[in-house]
């Protein structure tokens, strides 16, 4: 039976390590302010090129809505004289994968109007424009919908119709920090919440229209405000509120 036992042990452990990632980036926060060998500010409203960031959205970023404390990056969202400001921030030629688990430990704002999003965007946006470049939206909410997380794949075969997708329904997800994680390998991605699978993409045929995800992607992180997607039923008497990160992990999977 001893036996029995330690050859169980042995197994799991040799297992535990093979099949445990090797974290590759890791950003943790420290310190007062967002390290610039990581990230970009994007502010203003997107015009003239991309106003209202492509989904009408009521925010204006600025490198003032945001700071960090004790470990953790606190993006906040205000309305002073009428005008929305929030931030968003990019790993744009700096930080950039291509495979892997990204997983973000956050924790989310509540109110109608609200949309805080972590994503991923291809690192050839700049030359064959979106769709075409790809987005994984690993976390996506919206205040409008209490409860319920959106992961989604955007590609150019589902340009205007988001139909990869995957809308999941989590009694108090707003309540403390979760895990958001997209597992992205040469044939799938999977997404994950709290280490439990929501959703998987993977196209049968994988083309340039299906499959734009064969190359470096870059990360974001942002809390709009109303749009297309947040809702323009924007509830006022909400600000200030905040979306507080505590870190983002890269693995090689």
């Amino acid at each position: 039976m001893k036996k029995y036992l330690l050859i169980l042990v042995v197994t799991f452990l040799l297992f535990s390590c093979k099949t445990k990632q090797e974290l590759i980036w890791e950003e943790n926060f420290e310190g007062t302010s967002l390290n610039n060998n990581f990230w970009n500010f994007e502010l203003g409203d997107g015009c003239p090129k991309l106003c209202g960031w492509g989904n009408n959205e009521k925010q204006i970023y600025t490198k003032n809505n945001h700071t960090l404390k004790n470990g953790f990056l606190t993006i906040t969202a205000k309305l002073e004289d009428s005008i929305y400001t929030s931030t968003r921030i990019t790993t744009k030629n700096k930080i950039e994968f291509q495979y892997g688990k990204i997983e973000v430990r956050a924790k989310l704002p509540l109110g109608k109007g609200l949309w805080p999003a972590f994503w991923m965007l291809g690192s050839n946006i700049d030359e064959v424009k979106w769709p075409l470049c790809g987005e994984i939206d690993i976390l996506e909410y919206v205040g409008r919908e209490p409860e319920n997380i959106f992961t989604t794949v955007h590609t150019q075969d589902s340009y205007g119709n988001s139909k990869n997708t995957r809308k999941a329904k989590i009694q108090g997800i707003e309540k403390g920090f979760h895990i958001y994680a997209a597992n992205w390998t040469p044939n799938k991605i999977d997404f994950l919440i709290d280490n439990r699978l929501f959703y998987t993409y993977k196209p049968k045929n994988k083309t340039v229209e299906t499959w734009p995800f064969n190359q470096p992607f870059y990360i974001i992180v942002n809390l709009a405000i109303g749009g297309n997607f947040g809702g323009n039923d924007i509830d006022n008497t909400i600000f200030p509120k905040d979306f507080v990160l505590d870190y983002i992990r890269v693995y090689k999977n």
